[in-house]
């Protein structure tokens, strides 16, 4: 018996190192109920200085981080993301509004331009005004607090970066209500979220079960199966099941 909890707990540690090693580099820590710095100062599409809380009028929103230049995950990101804006019957700018920021700072306003122009072209079904989707750009100090406050972890490498995928649905004062996952939503759980967060309801995330059995692979620049957690996570269980059984019938003779 106790050389069957023993390796139950060596296999558990293991489990804990990686995903203390994994907490330490990318992915959400998700910050559900809390609210992100509404006053924080970014630059828009034309280099003007302006705050979230005067972006988002009074309505819900739907933050995007990503970098404008990214060779991977988030143009996948930005292109399901319009999918959903066009095959949702809320109104962009009546319902919600839609919020993009860079996470380099070394992107400038142009380029968050560019980027604006060419995933409005992707919109067939609603035509956008520019107010109700902007791309935003930021100085390192502002991208910090903001990444900070949404949970939002990644790590520069090379010239690039290692980060997930998520659009963060916010009430209209910023309380962060629902985290979406991956790069393709259904309209429905779109919809559900943006109608909690107009209600500053906090809602579950589901999807977040799902992102802990993959990882992002950096050479492949998109998400694989970590086989290694998953089966950890199984052995862990059978053998918790195992260990169960063994006290049950102990206790039964």
């Amino acid at each position: 018996m106790k050389k069957y909890l023993f390796i139950l707990l060596l296999l558990a540690f293991a489990l804990g190192t990686d995903a203390d090693d994994k907490k330490s580099q990318v992915g959400i820590d998700e910050k559900l109920g809390q609210n992100i710095p509404m006053n924080l100062s970014l630059l828009d599409e034309y280099g003007k200085p302006v705050k979230l809380s005067e972006l988002t009028e009074g309505k819900p929103f739907a933050l995007t981080l990503v970098y404008y230049r990214c060779p991977g995950i988030c143009s996948p990101l930005l292109t399901g993301f319009t999918k959903v804006v066009d095959l949702t019957d809320l109104t962009p700018g009546k319902d919600y509004k839609i919020i993009t920021v860079s996470f380099d700072p070394t992107e400038t306003y142009l380029t968050g331009s560019e980027k604006k122009k060419n995933y409005f072209g992707q919109l067939t079904k609603k035509k956008l005004e520019n107010s109700n989707w902007r791309f935003l750009t930021a100085d390192s100090s502002t991208i910090a607090q903001l990444t900070d406050a949404v949970g939002f972890r990644y790590i520069k490498q090379d010239n690039e970066f290692i980060h997930s995928a998520v659009v963060t649905l916010l009430s209209p004062e910023g309380k962060i209500t629902r985290y979406l996952y991956g790069t393709d939503f259904l309209p429905m759980d779109f919809k559900l979220g943006i109608i909690e967060a107009s209600e500053g309801k906090v809602g579950t995330t589901i999807s977040k079960i799902v992102s802990l059995c993959y990882s992002y692979d950096p050479e492949g620049k998109q998400y694989v199966l970590n086989v290694t957690r998953v089966a950890g996570g199984g052995m862990v269980l059978l053998l918790g099941v195992f260990v169960v059984v063994l006290i049950i019938k102990k206790k039964k003779n």
